[in-house]
């Protein structure tokens, strides 16, 4: 046998009987080249450096703020996993941090908020057209969009954004960005339903319906929001709890009035106005009748 790198010494006797050795009867050689093992071995990164941690390679996997790969890590999720956080917060039976498992996402969140918009929107111009039904001629009201956009989007993003900078300020280091607008951004989903059936003109159906899902939502953001806003002292924690509560009950009054129209005191000032100006109108043809005359 060549030597490569290694000896092997076996004791045989002059018939070429092994005998009785230690060496079982199946044994079997093959050869082998270990002078090529260290080119094919390969070491494994770690994962923490995958996920832009430290470790021994971690310089070449920084992510920057100006890189695709440093927002891709937010949106790391699956329909699996957007499954089971909408059925989380429409029936919480865990806490949603748990649910989370340490992955929050802005994927959800995002497009939970998008939708919410876009049926804000539909409903409320059905709801339009249902109040002012007898019109001449019923004109698209394209503000309500903007309205919707900038009310959803800013209480989903910027709300968060100021709960976890004041629980900073008061040295709570369980408070986490991501998972503030992750709580905020899944509790927006009980607002579709809640869009989809307010539309009726009857007044009282769309005060219950709202009042069902701002109780819904701010019991999810109460459970959830407890354990973190209780790391701060006793009258700070009960300070930021009414807050909350507050911005969210806020939050449901401003979707009643602002987009079902039927028992809302804008609307009804709108109506006011329309009337007034039917009037001017009607004078106005008065007058020119007369002149013709």
């Amino acid at each position: 046998m060549a030597n490569r790198g290694y000896d092997v010494v076996v004791d045989v006797d002059q018939e070429g009987d092994l005998g009785h050795t230690d060496l079982q009867e199946d044994l079997e050689f093959h050869s082998s080249n270990f002078e090529d093992q260290p080119s094919r071995t390969k070491i494994a990164p770690d994962s923490t450096t995958l996920r832009g941690g430290s470790g021994p390679s971690s310089t070449s996997s920084k992510r920057y703020l100006w890189s695709l790969s440093f927002y891709s890590q937010f949106f790391d999720v699956d329909t699996s996993d957007l499954l089971r956080r909408c059925t989380a917060a429409l029936y919480p039976r865990a806490n949603f941090l748990d649910v989370l498992d340490g992955n929050p996402d802005l994927y959800g969140p995002f497009w939970i908020a998008t939708t919410v918009i876009v049926i804000l929107f539909l409903t409320g111009t059905i709801s339009q057209y249902l109040a002012h039904r007898g019109a001449e001629h019923f004109a698209y009201d394209f503000t309500l969009l903007s309205g919707a956009a900038g009310l959803i989007y800013g209480y989903t993003f910027v709300v968060p954004v100021g709960l976890w900078g004041t629980l900073k300020w008061f040295g709570s280091e369980s408070a986490n960005l991501l998972e503030c607008v992750a709580l905020y951004g899944y509790a927006n989903l009980v607002w579709i339903p809640v869009a989809l059936v307010s539309w009726s003109p009857v007044s009282i159906l769309n005060y219950v319906f709202v009042g069902i899902g701002f109780g819904v939502s701010a019991l999810f953001l109460f459970r959830n929001l407890y354990p973190v806003l209780s790391a701060t002292d006793v009258r700070t924690s009960k300070i930021l709890l009414v807050v909350v509560i507050v911005l969210h009950a806020a939050l449901a009054v401003t979707i009643k009035f602002l987009f079902f129209a039927a028992g809302s005191p804008f609307k009804k000032g709108e109506k006011h106005e329309d009337k007034h100006d039917g009037d001017d109108d009607d004078k106005l043809r008065l007058i020119r009748m007369l002149f013709r005359a």
